[in-house]
Protein backbone atom coordinates (compact mmCIF):
# COMPACT_ATOMS: atom_id res chain seq x y z
CA UNK A 1 0.00 0.00 0.00
CA UNK A 2 2.95 2.23 0.62
CA UNK A 3 3.80 2.76 -3.17
CA UNK A 4 -0.22 3.40 -3.81
CA UNK A 5 -0.66 6.26 -1.10
CA UNK A 6 2.73 8.04 -1.88
CA UNK A 7 2.17 7.96 -5.92
CA UNK A 8 2.83 10.12 -7.74
CA UNK A 9 5.71 11.73 -5.27
CA UNK A 10 7.36 8.26 -5.67
CA UNK A 11 8.34 9.41 -9.00
CA UNK A 12 10.57 11.85 -7.16
CA UNK A 13 12.89 9.12 -5.66
CA UNK A 14 16.50 8.25 -6.64
CA UNK A 15 16.96 5.65 -9.54
CA UNK A 16 13.24 5.95 -10.42
CA UNK A 17 12.70 7.07 -14.22
CA UNK A 18 10.09 7.38 -16.42
CA UNK A 19 8.83 8.01 -20.32
CA UNK A 20 5.55 9.21 -21.89
CA UNK A 21 4.08 6.51 -23.20
CA UNK A 22 1.17 6.52 -26.21
CA UNK A 23 -1.96 7.67 -25.32
CA UNK A 24 -5.40 4.87 -24.31
CA UNK A 25 -8.59 5.85 -25.12
CA UNK A 26 -11.03 4.13 -22.85
CA UNK A 27 -14.56 4.94 -21.70
CA UNK A 28 -14.66 8.06 -24.21
CA UNK A 29 -11.93 9.25 -22.33
CA UNK A 30 -8.05 9.71 -23.39
CA UNK A 31 -5.58 9.27 -20.58
CA UNK A 32 -1.92 9.67 -20.87
CA UNK A 33 0.19 7.19 -20.41
CA UNK A 34 3.63 7.17 -18.01
CA UNK A 35 5.77 4.15 -18.14
CA UNK A 36 7.52 4.32 -15.01
CA UNK A 37 10.78 1.86 -13.77
CA UNK A 38 11.54 1.49 -10.19
CA UNK A 39 14.79 0.35 -8.72
CA UNK A 40 15.40 -2.71 -6.82
CA UNK A 41 15.69 0.07 -3.23
CA UNK A 42 11.93 0.31 -3.77
CA UNK A 43 9.44 -2.26 -3.49
CA UNK A 44 6.80 -2.51 -5.86
CA UNK A 45 4.90 -5.48 -7.32
CA UNK A 46 6.45 -5.10 -10.38
CA UNK A 47 10.08 -2.73 -11.28
CA UNK A 48 8.00 -1.81 -14.53
CA UNK A 49 4.47 -0.34 -14.23
CA UNK A 50 2.10 2.21 -16.72
CA UNK A 51 0.42 4.93 -14.64
CA UNK A 52 -2.80 6.29 -16.72
CA UNK A 53 -3.85 9.75 -16.25
CA UNK A 54 -6.64 11.58 -17.02
CA UNK A 55 -6.58 15.70 -18.60
CA UNK A 56 -6.93 16.83 -15.13
CA UNK A 57 -3.84 14.94 -13.73
CA UNK A 58 -5.58 12.53 -11.75
CA UNK A 59 -4.42 8.64 -11.80
CA UNK A 60 -6.93 6.36 -13.62
CA UNK A 61 -5.59 3.68 -13.59
CA UNK A 62 -2.21 1.40 -13.11
CA UNK A 63 -0.73 -1.75 -15.06
CA UNK A 64 1.80 -4.11 -14.14
CA UNK A 65 2.70 -7.75 -14.23
CA UNK A 66 2.78 -9.33 -10.53
CA UNK A 67 6.28 -10.46 -10.03
CA UNK A 68 5.42 -11.91 -7.34
CA UNK A 69 2.69 -14.26 -8.88
CA UNK A 70 4.29 -15.69 -12.09
CA UNK A 71 3.73 -12.56 -14.08
CA UNK A 72 -0.16 -12.22 -13.62
CA UNK A 73 -1.18 -9.20 -15.90
CA UNK A 74 -3.19 -6.44 -14.22
CA UNK A 75 -5.23 -3.43 -14.61
CA UNK A 76 -5.31 -1.55 -11.03
CA UNK A 77 -8.11 1.19 -11.52
CA UNK A 78 -8.37 3.97 -8.80
CA UNK A 79 -11.48 6.38 -7.80
CA UNK A 80 -13.30 8.19 -5.17
CA UNK A 81 -10.72 10.82 -4.91
CA UNK A 82 -10.93 12.35 -1.84
CA UNK A 83 -9.14 15.52 -0.86
CA UNK A 84 -6.95 15.63 2.05
CA UNK A 85 -5.19 19.03 3.03
CA UNK A 86 -5.46 20.16 -0.73
CA UNK A 87 -3.87 16.74 -2.09
CA UNK A 88 -6.75 14.45 -4.08
CA UNK A 89 -5.85 10.56 -2.79
CA UNK A 90 -7.69 7.92 -4.06
CA UNK A 91 -9.44 5.87 -1.88
CA UNK A 92 -10.89 3.04 -3.88
CA UNK A 93 -8.89 0.54 -5.94
CA UNK A 94 -9.94 -2.64 -8.04
CA UNK A 95 -7.49 -4.84 -9.45
CA UNK A 96 -8.62 -6.44 -12.88
CA UNK A 97 -6.59 -9.53 -14.72
CA UNK A 98 -5.62 -7.57 -18.06
CA UNK A 99 -6.82 -9.36 -20.96
CA UNK A 100 -3.76 -9.50 -23.97
CA UNK A 101 -5.11 -6.99 -26.08
CA UNK A 102 -4.55 -4.22 -22.80
CA UNK A 103 -8.41 -4.14 -22.30
CA UNK A 104 -9.45 -5.05 -18.29
CA UNK A 105 -11.71 -7.90 -17.80
CA UNK A 106 -15.31 -7.73 -16.50
CA UNK A 107 -14.88 -8.94 -12.90
CA UNK A 108 -12.05 -7.18 -10.45
CA UNK A 109 -10.00 -10.08 -7.76
CA UNK A 110 -8.91 -7.53 -5.65
CA UNK A 111 -11.25 -4.28 -3.60
CA UNK A 112 -9.08 -2.00 -1.85
CA UNK A 113 -11.46 0.83 0.29
CA UNK A 114 -9.39 3.74 2.39
CA UNK A 115 -12.52 5.02 4.68
CA UNK A 116 -12.31 6.96 7.76
CA UNK A 117 -11.10 9.96 9.13
CA UNK A 118 -7.43 10.23 10.22
CA UNK A 119 -5.56 13.49 12.07
CA UNK A 120 -1.78 14.62 11.83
Amino acid sequence: MWNYLTTPFLFTYQGVTSREGEQWTENGEVWHRLEVNFPPTIATHSAQQTFYFGDDGLLRRLDYNVDVNVGVAVAHYVGAYTEFDGIKVPTRRRVHRRNPDNSASGNWSIGVDIEGLWTV
